[in-house]
Parts: structure tokens; sequence; C-alpha cells
């Protein structure tokens, strides 16, 4: 089979509005995959599944070959056709940390500097990956708005992200009168270190955190999913899993005014 079709696959996965990242996983495994077969049949596939210890890797694996196989159909290239045959191993959901109002106060409370401050409401009030709140720059800020736009992110698209009147005020504090130019100036391993020196969550645990702080006020699925940068609900499912009969309370309780 010709691997040039793998980056035709890369390429198209992406401008259909999916994950670049995922793309660029699957498109190195399937190269790896066909380099060794480069006639695969359904025993090769299981082989190569299997071959990796791990139980995500193994999955990540079928689901690579099963999105190609995909693809290749909808391209009418119908060189496998046998992949929905290869079991994909089950994912475990394993417990997760999610910041909570108390993480958030405590969290202020060891901050000694405007610029710890402003990373803690900025995490708590807009739930960024680690890595985009390191590429915000000062004109990504609207403080007229009230929202931030992150221009590269997961999925390679640029969303808006609102964030509250405190994250806006700590940000102006740190800004002052520059124009342009990062506007934390960190890593996102000072990130990283900076967390653990305050006694905070990780990063992903704060926007575990604030899509269950969003959810639990009243706020739909629907803008927590666009300002995650989400196109679907499983993100959403999976972070608020374990909390799911709390949610459910709330939202039952608000709605008989309680």
């Amino acid at each position: 089979m010709d691997i040039a079709l793998v980056e035709e696959f890369e390429f198209d996965w992406v401008l259909s509005g999916k994950s670049k990242l995922t793309a660029q996983k699957y498109a190195y495994d399937l190269k790896r995959f066909l380099l060794k077969h480069p006639t695969p049949n359904l025993n090769d596939a299981k082989q190569w599944v299997i071959e990796t210890p791990s139980q995500v890797g193994r999955r990540k694996r079928g689901q690579a070959l099963r999105a190609f196989d995909s693809w290749l159909s909808s391209q009418g290239i119908l060189e496998m056709g046998w992949s929905q045959q290869i079991p994909l191993a089950k994912e475990k959901t394993l417990p997760q940390t999610t910041a909570t109002q108390s993480d958030y106060v405590n969290a202020i409370a060891r901050a000694s500097t405007l610029r710890d401050k402003a990373v803690i409401e900025v995490l708590w009030s807009t739930g960024v990956r680690r890595s985009e709140l390191c590429a915000l720059e000062i004109g990504d800020v609207d403080f007229l708005g009230g929202f931030i736009v992150v221009r590269v992110s997961k999925t390679g698209k640029p969303r808006v992200v609102p964030m509250s009147p405190a994250a806006k005020r700590a940000l102006r504090r740190i800004v002052y009168s520059r124009k342009s130019g990062s506007v934390f100036n960190m890593t996102p391993n000072a990130v990283r270190l900076l967390l653990r020196r305050l006694e905070a969550p990780s990063a992903h645990a704060w926007r575990r955190g604030w899509t269950v702080s969003a959810l639990r006020n009243g706020v739909s699925e629907t803008s927590v999913r666009a300002a995650a940068g989400w196109s679907s609900g499983a993100m959403v499912a999976r972070y608020t899993r374990a909390l799911s009969g709390e949610l459910a309370i709330d939202e039952f309780q608000r709605s008989w005014g309680g």
C-alpha cells in the first residue's frame, strides 16, 4: 500500500475540522505499520496492535487502523476492509483530580505575586490548557469584551473564551501599559512548577474543575464545549462522569428554586 495515502488521510482529517494532534499520531503509527507490512492483512494488523504492552497504545493503534480504513472506503479505495474486526482494548476510566472552589481559594491565598494570582484566576475562570495559557499574547486579551482569544489550540482551531471579572482585573494588573508581547512569559514547565509550589492541582485538573463549575452554575453544555474547544460532548462527559450525580442534584434544585 502506498504510504502517501497516509499523508492524504492526515490532511483530510485536519481539513474536516478534527484534531491535528490526533491526525499526526495516527499518521505516525500507520506509517510504521505499513513500512513493516506493505500489503497488510487482518493477522498482520492484530499482531501489530498487540505488540505494544500498553492497553492505551493498543487501543490507539486499533483506532488508527479503523479511521484509516474508513477514509479509504470514503475515497473508493478498498485496500483493507477488515479493520472493524480488530477488537479495541477497553479504556479504563481512572480517578482524576478535579480542582474545586477550595483549591482556588487556597491557591490565591498562597500566591505571592500578581503574576501567580493571575495564572490561577485564568486557569479557574477559562479552563485553558497549560500550553494555551503560556501562548497567550497581550493582543489576545479583550478587556472590553471580557474574553481571551486562544489562537493555537490542540485542535488547531482558534476559539474565544470568556473570562471572569476577577481574571480580567488580575490580567490588567500584570499587563500594565504594555501593548504587545507574552502575557505571562512562562513555559509550560514553569507553570507546572508554580502550581506545585502553591500546592495546587495540575493545570488539567483546573480545566476539569472549570468544566464542572460552569455546568454546576447553569452554563449550557453547548457553551462549555465552545469555550473548551470540544467538537462533541464526549470530553464533557468524561470530565464530569464522577460528579454527574452532584450536577444532577444542583440542576434539579435550581429548577425547583432551591
